[in-house]
């Protein structure tokens, strides 16, 4: 019988080919038909190993979820961005492989990034998503998030409708 491990931890340099793929194949699935194509690749496109390799290396936390030696998930996080939130934590990304969705591996990630912003003081937490993927909306209200504000956002050169939800 073989088992695997699943943890959760900083993300390094030597992560940023798998991350690449991560978020390539995690983008695909969750925004085809919400953003537009053109405007899906180009965002892609810019998220080369190397644009991971310096993620990594910036004081804004990037965690990774992996099984084994496998990659599967990411997140990034830390202070809020803006004030939209009234929220004093921000995450940035959370995304988990097509294929380990629906095993817990998101709400396990989700409960490592409130933990790590709570040790550092920052209880109050919020977290933007398209509107238009449901999936998203759906895990953030299941874990009692609270929507409280609307807005647009420009990706790669499309405007597209978010919300967000914040933790208390």
């Amino acid at each position: 019988m073989k088992t695997s491990t699943t943890s959760i931890r900083r993300a390094r340099p030597g992560d940023a080919d798998r991350l690449s793929d991560v978020f390539d194949e995690t983008w695909r699935e969750a925004y085809r038909g919400i953003v537009p194509g053109i405007s899906l690749e180009r965002m892609i496109s810019q998220r080369s190993s190397q644009w991971w390799v310096g993620a990594a290396q910036r004081n804004r936390p990037l965690v990774v979820v992996e099984i084994g030696d496998e990659v599967v998930g990411y997140a990034i996080y830390g202070q809020a961005r803006g004030s939209a939130l009234k929220a004093s934590g921000e995450v940035d990304e959370l995304y988990i492989l097509p294929a380990y969705q629906g095993l817990g591996l998101g709400r396990r990630l989700f409960r490592a990034v409130r933990n790590d912003l709570a040790d550092h003081g920052l209880t109050r937490i919020g977290v933007w998503t398209l509107a238009g993927n449901e999936r998203a909306c759906d895990f953030y209200a299941g874990l009692g998030g609270i929507k409280v504000a609307e807005a647009v956002d420009r990706m790669a050169g499309a405007v597209l409708s978010k919300v967000a939800y914040r933790f208390e």
